[in-house]
């Protein structure tokens, strides 16, 4: 009696495998992004969008009075790169630079100070952005308590802390050399928020190098574009508003240009404005836009070669 009870089960149990057995590699082979355009769709979302301010520009002026002036749920997604309250004066050597070619100007926030400084700005951020918006925000370990704090202080909800790794490369004999940033993405409905899923598994450790134009003036940091554009894939649709409370090189400005997206940034360094001007003028819009189902990860890619896809 027993046996048979144990036959059947077996059986139960095969048939109700049989109707969903895992194939490995399937599914990134049958994968489609969440949402998608061709860029005629991409360039019209662009184009029809309708704004009641100014947009794609720059304004040097503290972002904490310039944000104050913004319409209230107006904006699609804010990526930042606030300072990190580190004094790099004396320091580029380290950090294979060349102080001839650091933009003048350029101000961090005392360490004492950047608590009181991180709340102010980010208390900002829940009034402008829209229902379904997110924040991306950069910064370094010394005082990301403090943002998280913020956050947390200013009802946006935290949905990844991601880790963007790259060589640092600065040498180090008591400690671990630091060789990553931490990315993070709060929104403020943890409900309702846009999320573009681009890639089949997408993992919350990033790689990418740290850009050095050399013989480039530039501000003291630069995010890679390509760091800066996997935000926006993830995070936005063509037409979309993206604001960057710290503009300074630009970066998220040609990004969002090179996307089909609009974008808005606040800068305090005047010394940066011909260096943002340059690089706004040199990107065609829709430069980097490619329809994500054109540009498959590489686990899709070769799961859709293994399955003739």
């Amino acid at each position: 009696m027993l046996k048979i009870a144990s036959d059947e089960l077996m059986k139960t149990s095969q048939t109700k495998g049989s109707k969903s057995a895992y194939i490995p590699h399937k599914a990134a082979a049958e994968f489609q992004p969440t949402f998608d355009w061709s860029e005629v769709e991409a360039l019209n979302l662009f184009n029809e969008r309708l704004f009641t301010f100014v947009v794609d520009q720059v304004y040097f002026n503290d972002c904490i009075s310039g944000m104050k002036n913004l319409p209230s749920e107006s904006i699609d997604m804010i990526i930042a790169d606030p300072p990190f309250g580190l004094n790099f004066g004396g320091m580029e050597p380290l950090y294979n630079r060349d102080s001839n070619f650091v933009a003048e100007g350029y101000k961090d926030i005392q360490i004492e100070n950047y608590m009181d400084f991180t709340d102010k700005w980010i208390s900002e951020l829940p009034r402008l952005l829209k229902d379904d918006a997110g924040v991306w925000i950069f910064s370094g370990w010394t005082n990301l308590v403090d943002i998280l704090n913020a956050l947390r202080d200013n009802n946006l909800t935290l949905i990844n802390h991601i880790i963007w790794k790259y060589q640092f490369g600065v040498f180090t004999k008591r400690k671990f050399v630091t060789s990553h940033y931490h990315v993070l993405f709060a929104v403020k409905n943890e409900k309702n928020y846009f999320f573009n899923k681009v890639e089949h598994y997408p993992e919350d450790v990033w790689t990418f190098k740290r850009e050095y134009e050399r013989g480039t003036r530039k501000n003291a940091t630069k995010l890679p574009l390509e760091v800066v554009l996997r935000c926006i894939d993830f995070g936005s649709k063509p037409g979309d508003l993206v604001l960057d409370p710290f503009m300074g090189n630009g970066t998220t400005a040609v990004a969002a240009k090179g996307s089909f997206r609009h974008f808005l940034g606040f800068e305090i360094n005047p010394e940066l404005h011909d260096i943002i001007k340059h690089s706004k003028e040199k990107t065609p819009l829709g430069e980097f836009y490619i329809p994500y189902g054109e540009k498959p990860d590489d686990l899709v890619r070769k799961a859709r070669k293994k399955f003739n896809k």
